[in-house]
């Protein structure tokens, strides 16, 4: 009893490829949704960088409406650390901080 040679016959790579499966067109529907912007741009750390770098005298208002004046040393993500003449140094939680601004007096 021989048995007769059984072949698989396949599409090559190429054809199977350019067809689009099911899976394909759920993938490429979510790719044309609007896609969410980073977290984070960086654009607060390069603030902070340009005037730690240039020791600017700066004017930090707090949420309880008082107001810091003096020159940013260091910061990290939850904190900065002001440097002021004849006030000692301050360790302040960037949470409690309103705004704040380039001190216009200090740079006359």
């Amino acid at each position: 009893m021989d048995t007769p040679i059984r072949r698989v016959v396949r599409a090559p790579l190429s054809e199977s490829r350019e067809k689009p499966h099911a899976t394909a067109k759920s993938s490429s529907a979510a790719a044309s949704k609007k896609q969410i912007p980073p977290d984070q741009t960086n654009a607060e750390n390069f603030y902070y960088i340009k005037q730690m770098n240039s020791k600017t005298p700066m004017v930090i208002v707090l949420k309880d409406g008082e107001t810091l004046h003096g020159i940013i040393e260091w910061y990290d993500k939850g904190s900065l650390k002001v440097n002021r003449d004849g006030d000692p140094n301050l360790l302040v939680y960037k949470s409690s901080i309103k705004y704040m601004y380039k001190d216009e007096d200090e740079e006359d």
